[in-house]
């Protein structure tokens, strides 16, 4: 299809709600999306300057495009979620699941059976779930079984069966986990009643149920019945502590989706909480994809409805973190405070944990994968043109102007790289003057590198403010870098991060991984000229006594210490040793020296 046919198209686009679909030349679905104006929406992409490289080639790529037009938002919404899985358009996220999750089923048939199952038969039967976590559908199976003893057999107990006497009970009715339908030892009424009360704890509603056993236990107590009364203490206490781990929030809250959202530069990571009667009976949290950029919005709708379609939820309300465009059909609730804004803050908590837990395993498993996230995270986070992949950090020593050095630490993907770490001994300046010295190792450690041809960082951190800054930037202008390599300073106190010609400093969030990173290197460029300065020290601390000894020069302290290796191990020879090496009465001048005092 022509160019001049594509702007056609775009030309004649109704201004309504509905759902756009590209094309590209082979015509091979590229894209779909939803729209409130499809005209606007659709322009926007051939208009705006695209920063995200993906959209720029999608863009490229559209030949056609295609419009349906719907009557309201929600159903431009519910359709693009379907075309979406019937199509799998190469540049869409695709809510992806492959689990078969269990359901918990009340079979439709005389003394309905209650068990598990991940296969939803459209026979009548009533389903509850699925359940994320089986172990969860298990506990509740199985406190369902220890408060109400229900039949596990197949039996057709049908009216005629029980009447001829066509089953016998089984070991179930003799250990009590039964009470003998087979053989019409049970009612179909007051088991009916008890599937009931089953349903209504499935769904987190335990008042009846409690209410039911309390009135039960006090007519055993009234009969003198001990034995019977305490066993049904043990199932309300069964209950209540059940319905204690469940209970979040008010009890008032109930029939509610809650939905939020955290993402980072390739991935969004959604919570979904089902809340009936104050008890969250649901929890799922699902990884995406990011495709083309999406927006935390965009993301967050095409989940919700993903979701509520999975999981056959009904809930006329959802929370939400912030606006999301449904429709009519269920009302948005956006909570400010109170225990619907921390059921809220909860799911996004759980968001949170979920993404760290990801990352922890990919970290093991796919390392990749892992360092890319980083880089791609500090490369927006610090507003860098390229992946921060080599970073080198500068830091300076001195203890009141005496034996001043500097070093420079290499991190490689965001970890450190001891090798390429180097020292420097402070040689053109004169005192304590941190900003000449910065200076002169920076000037000193891009030369070399230059000179020898050597990988540049593509970010120089350097450990001060706005002064240490200023003087590294005079010897990368010298050296012709000034602009081609990133250099940012560290202020101690705030954690200021500076940058050239910006008199402001930027702050970034105490947690974020970029932050720990930044932080690390500056740590260890302390840590690694701190030592080597220490170590300075002590060396010349200690030949500077060998020095005080009455009658020992230069020369013999250079033969002690060419044998001894340290002057550490000269204080501690003995006199017959340093004869061997320095003569008797020389010998004799170091031995009393350091063993008269």
């Amino acid at each position: 299809m022509s160019k001049a046919t594509l702007e056609i198209q775009l030309k004649t686009l109704p201004n309504s709600p509905g759902v756009y679909q590209y094309y590209d030349k082979e015509d091979l679905i590229l894209y779909v999306g939803k729209a409130k104006n499809l005209k606007k929406r659709v322009a926007s992409y051939f208009t705006k300057n695209h920063e995200y490289g993906k959209t720029k080639v999608l863009v490229k790529k559209i030949a056609s495009v295609k419009h349906i037009v719907v009557d309201t938002e929600s159903d431009a919404l519910l359709l693009e979620n379907s075309l979406i899985k019937k199509y799998r358009p190469r540049y869409n996220i695709l809510l992806k699941d492959d689990k078969t999750y269990p359901w918990l089923c009340i079979k439709k048939e005389a003394f309905p059976r209650v068990f598990l199952t991940r296969k939803v038969i459209k026979d009548g039967s009533e389903y509850f779930g699925p359940y994320t976590s089986v172990r969860t559908a298990k506990a509740l199976l199985s406190l369902i079984k220890e408060l109400y003893p229900l039949r596990t057999c197949a039996y057709d107990l049908s009216s005629a069966n029980i009447e001829n006497k066509k089953y016998k009970v089984c070991l179930e009715f003799h250990i009590k986990n039964c009470k003998g339908a087979c053989e019409g030892l049970q009612q179909e009424t007051d088991y009916l009643e008890d599937v009931k009360a089953i349903k209504n704890i499935i769904k987190g509603n335990f008042k009846d149920s409690l209410q039911r056993f309390h009135e039960l236990m006090l007519r055993f107590s009234e009969n003198l019945e001990f034995e019977e009364a305490q066993k049904i203490k043990e199932k309300i206490d069964l209950l209540a502590n059940y319905q204690s781990k469940s209970t979040v929030v008010n009890p008032s809250i109930t029939n509610v989706d809650v939905f939020s959202i955290i993402s980072d530069e390739s991935f969004a990571y959604v919570n979904f909480f089902k809340i009936a009667n104050g008890a969250i009976i649901q929890s799922h949290t699902t990884e995406i994809k990011k495709k083309l950029d999406e927006s935390d919005k965009d993301l967050l709708e095409l989940s919700i409805v993903e979701i509520r379609q999975r999981f056959n939820s009904q809930s006329k309300e959802i929370y939400v973190p912030f606006k999301v465009d449904l429709g009519d059909s269920v009302k948005v609730t956006i909570p400010k405070l109170g225990d619907k804004k921390r059921i809220v803050d909860l799911s996004l908590r759980n968001a949170k944990y979920y993404r760290q837990e990801r990352f922890k395993q990919i970290k093991i498993v796919d390392p990749d994968r892992h360092i890319k996230r980083i880089m791609a995270q500090m490369q927006k986070d610090l507003r860098l043109s390229v992946e921060p992949r080599h970073i080198e950090c500068f830091d300076n020593s001195n203890i009141q102007g005496t034996h001043p050095v500097a070093s420079c630490v290499v991190f490689k993907n965001g970890k450190p790289s001891k090798k390429d770490y180097r020292h420097f001994n402070i040689k053109t300046v004169v005192g304590p003057d941190d900003f000449g010295s910065m200076e002169e190792v920076v000037h000193r450690r891009y030369k070399r590198l230059l000179d020898e041809g050597q990988e540049l960082p593509q970010l120089i951190v350097i450990d001060g403010g706005k002064g240490q800054l200023s003087s590294s930037l005079k010897s990368l202008d010298v050296l012709g870098l000034r602009g081609k390599i990133a250099i940012i300073g560290i202020a101690k106190r705030l954690e200021e991060i500076y940058y050239p010609g910006d008199s402001i400093p930027m702050y970034l969030d105490k947690k974020s991984e970029t932050l720990k990173i930044i932080q690390q290197l500056r740590n260890e460029a302390h840590r690694f000229a701190i030592n080597f300065h220490r170590n300075k020290r002590s060396k010349s601390a200690i030949q500077t006594e060998l020095e005080l000894i009455p009658g020992i020069g230069k020369q013999t302290i250079e033969s002690l210490l060419k044998y001894f290796k340290s002057a550490k191990r000269v204080k501690a020879a003995s006199q017959e040793n340093l004869a061997n090496v320095i003569g008797n009465d020389k010998a004799a001048k170091v031995f009393d020296f350091f063993n008269s005092k």
